[in-house]
């Protein structure tokens, strides 16, 4: 009892030294630093948690020691308790709107394999409709959304988009799938149906994205640029290669000729049909009481009537009757004379003077299809009025002039 008296006494008179000197300055600053770490990582903490509550839909807690406190034992925390934090679909419907609306596709296939209300937001046409835009729109065109349309109807599910192998984009798109499908997946064993509605863009984005759909496009000097069809533009089925970001294209059979494909065709080589004209009919031409010297135009050709027509490069060229002086160009000054009035002249100056290519002339009046099997079959012409036309076909000019 007596030892117990003076240990008590002993303690008492320490703790009343202790507390009459000046607590050292790196003791405060240790422990002012351990606050602020402790509450930095309680604020984190609640971000991560909340992030996680969006993703996964679960409760997470605060283990009941954080890890800074083996380094710092002055301050022991233990059952701390935080109440639930914001979650993604907590915020305003505008705000979460903008979050999406700037997420790219992989994106929105991500973040639609969350749970099935941001699975139906990230399905939307709005949000999908730009990206369609954006990588797609200047290569798809009318003839390109009606095989889509063919396409949907002839397959009512799109199971067969996620068939064969698969790509980085077809990875990020089997996580588009939420939890709740996935748990009917692994109690159900029979076949299920893809989570895409088939006539949605993002199905059709889908589809182009992973080389599954075919569509109808133009490519400019098909089969690598061979000589023979320099300056020209063919009708041609084409699947994307994501790895390589680059084209397969299939064109259509010339005569008995079995069906020719080109591999590795770059995006810079592609343009949707300008005119909705089939490649084995005539265009009807409605330009040709507006062609002038110096024009450039595209004209139909094709070497026998066998094959598809090309689209080749050309300008309006002067009558031989006119010096070629612009300023004063004497072409149409042939009113009276039959054989000239309505004589038009087409050049295609990529060929050596001489060339049988290098020239030739329509009757504005009357023409239709002129040629023949040895010069082959000239049809129907575009006039080019925008720059960008006129500049695609200049920079794909030959660096030799052609026989």
């Amino acid at each position: 009892m007596l030892f117990f008296l003076i240990t008590c006494f002993s303690f008492f008179l320490l703790s009343q030294s202790f507390s009459l000197r000046q607590v050292p300055s790196w003791l405060c600053e240790m422990r002012l630093s351990s606050s602020l770490q402790f509450w930095k990582e309680l604020s984190l903490f609640t971000i991560y948690r909340s992030i996680k509550n969006s993703l996964f839909g679960g409760s997470w807690g605060i283990p009941t020691k954080m890890s800074f406190m083996e380094k710092t034992p002055l301050l022991k925390v233990e059952n701390v308790e935080v109440g639930s934090g914001m979650g993604l679909l907590d915020l305003p419907e505008l705000a979460l709107e903008c979050i999406i609306e700037r997420l790219p596709p992989q994106g929105l296939c991500s973040l639609g394999g969350v749970c099935t209300s941001l699975r139906e937001r990230c399905m939307s046409d709005y949000f999908w409709e730009r990206h369609m835009k954006e990588k797609w729109g200047r290569i798809l065109g009318p003839a390109a959304y009606r095989e889509w349309q063919w396409h949907m109807a002839s397959r009512k599910d799109s199971d067969t988009l996620e068939r064969g192998k698969p790509n980085g984009f077809m990875t990020l798109l089997s996580r588009f799938r939420p939890v709740s499908w996935i748990r009917s997946r692994l109690s159900n064993s029979r076949p299920q149906r893809s989570s895409i509605p088939v006539d949605s863009i993002m199905s059709w984005y889908v589809a182009l994205e992973t080389g599954r759909f075919w569509f109808p496009a133009q490519v400019y000097n098909r089969e690598s640029g061979h000589v023979g069809f320099m300056l020209s533009c063919y009708d041609a089925e084409l699947s994307y290669d994501s790895r390589a970001d680059t084209f397969q294209a299939r064109y259509h059979p010339h005569g008995r000729r079995a069906v020719s494909i080109e591999n590795g065709v770059s995006w810079d080589r592609l343009r949707a049909p300008l005119v909705d004209t089939p490649p084995h009919d005539l265009h009807m031409s409605d330009c040709l009481n507006e062609l002038h010297p110096g024009d450039h135009i595209e004209i139909q050709w094709r070497r026998n009537k066998e094959f598809p027509y090309g689209w080749w490069y050309g300008v309006v060229g002067h009558l031989e009757s006119c010096d070629g002086n612009e300023t004063y160009c004497r072409c149409h000054n042939s009113v009276g004379n039959a054989a000239l009035e309505y004589t038009v002249v087409l050049e295609f100056n990529q060929y050596t003077p001489g060339s049988r290519w290098r020239r030739t002339s329509i009757n504005r009046k009357e023409h239709r299809e002129e040629g023949n099997e040895a010069d082959g079959f000239y049809g129907g012409i575009r006039k080019l009025c925008r720059n960008d036309e006129i500049s695609m076909w200049r920079q794909l000019w030959p660096s030799e002039v052609l026989e």
